[in-house]
């Protein structure tokens, strides 16, 4: 498994994370109720997202990420799913991780406000796929994962290109009928979210090591 590479980390600021978030996450409040999802390009600033994949990266290095499995029995299939994960613990976060899941924690307010779901509680892992990885089409709610009602997903990777892989497909209604999809760039600082219940979706091949971080809106639950 190779190193993910990521750009030498920038000073941070207190103050570059949260002031244009609450417009970013208006926007996605509006893809989610029109369109089931949204995709926003640049939606935190660049020396914050060099932060988080330099902690990714370390977390990689040391060897604390495993295999991903599928739903609550975690088996291992990779036919599946090639994906490495690392969770994060609410109760303790890194302060870049904090001020992440406070950012989502806004979101999950607006969730709550505005399109009238219960969500309660932010779930969130870091996820590496390695060179030859992939995970196929799936929803993000099913019978093993009820709680879960918006996905979240933030890109942690510069400088990618098509011919890299890894893109994120989206499979939606189109609108005069029929099926859509949207293939994602996972290019850094980019954040897609969507319905867990509607939106299904895979990961294609991946190329080169690819970093993210997944997150769910919860119901409480297991």
């Amino acid at each position: 498994m190779g190193p993910l590479s990521p750009a030498p980390p920038a000073p941070l600021t207190e103050s570059e994370v949260e002031p244009a978030w609450p417009a970013v996450a208006e926007r996605v409040l509006d893809g989610l109720a029109e369109r089931g999802f949204a995709v926003v390009a640049d939606a935190f600033p660049a020396a914050f997202l060099d932060e988080l994949a330099a902690e990714a990266h370390a977390a990689w290095s040391e060897g604390d990420y495993w295999r991903a499995g599928v739903g609550r029995s975690a088996d291992r299939v990779p036919e599946i799913r090639g994906d490495h994960i690392l969770w994060l613990d609410p109760a303790a976060p890194t302060a870049l991780q904090a001020r992440y899941l406070a950012a989502l924690d806004h979101l999950r307010e607006g969730v709550r406000r505005q399109l009238y779901l219960t969500v309660h509680e932010v779930e969130a892992h870091f996820a590496v796929y390695p060179p030859g990885a992939f995970y196929r089409r799936h929803l993000d709610r099913f019978r093993h994962t009820p709680h879960r009602l918006v996905s979240c997903l933030l890109y942690l990777n510069r400088g990618w290109r098509p011919a890299d892989g890894g893109q994120l497909r989206l499979y939606h209604p189109a609108p005069g009928g029929g099926e859509a999809r949207l293939d994602v760039l996972p290019e850094h600082g980019t954040f897609v979210s969507f319905l867990s219940d509607r939106i299904e979706h895979e990961v294609l091949p991946t190329a080169r090591p690819r970093a993210s971080l997944a997150a769910w809106l919860r119901r409480e639950g297991p």
